[in-house]
């Protein structure tokens, strides 16, 4: 996966139709789905201070619901005008893959692994990019300082990478 500019309005604004769409699919439907099956599978005779037993006829619309907003973010994230939230998305993904090695990556870092330091250079990078398109102005500066105590270690070692090299396939060797 390589590094790319988004646009942060446009990104901002996408992020938020998402949202607000799936919750609204999911909160229409779940209501939908459950009224349709209390009305097929529930019995008639509702006695009056006893609980109607349909909970799990609701969990099932809640499901269903579920199932709903999955095959539209599957469908949706296709289409053009949400490229960018679905490359976040995968940004997101990744970074957690790496974060989840990211001990035994700074282990082997220390000792000038190169391919150790591409994932460190491309996961400091994507940090500080995701960061800025989520407004999380707090981690910024400790992200912006370990880029450069990185590329200083970089440099003192005369060695060449950077986060075009990486391939998800480095963090296999972690």
């Amino acid at each position: 996966m390589k590094l790319r500019h988004v646009d942060k309005p446009q990104y901002r604004k996408m992020t938020n139709q998402v949202q607000f769409g799936v919750i609204a699919i999911l909160a229409i439907s779940s209501l939908v789905f459950g009224q349709m099956l209390i009305a097929i599978l529930s019995s008639a005779t509702v006695v009056a201070g006893q609980p109607t037993g349909n909970f799990y006829f609701n969990f099932g619309g809640v499901i269903m619901g579920l199932m709903l907003c999955t095959l539209v973010v599957k469908h949706g994230r296709k289409k053009p005008q949400y490229a960018d939230v679905y490359y976040v998305w995968q940004l997101k993904q990744l970074q957690n893959k790496i974060y989840r090695k990211l001990n035994a990556i700074q282990q082997a870092a220390a000792d000038n692994n190169v391919n150790a330091l591409t994932i460190l250079c491309f996961y400091y990078q994507s940090l500080a990019i995701v960061y800025e398109l989520d407004n999380n102005t707090l981690t910024m500066t400790e992200v912006n300082r370990q880029i450069s105590l990185l590329e200083q270690q970089i440099k003192d070692s005369n060695l060449s990478c950077n986060a075009d090299d990486f391939k998800v396939e480095l963090l296999g060797d972690f």
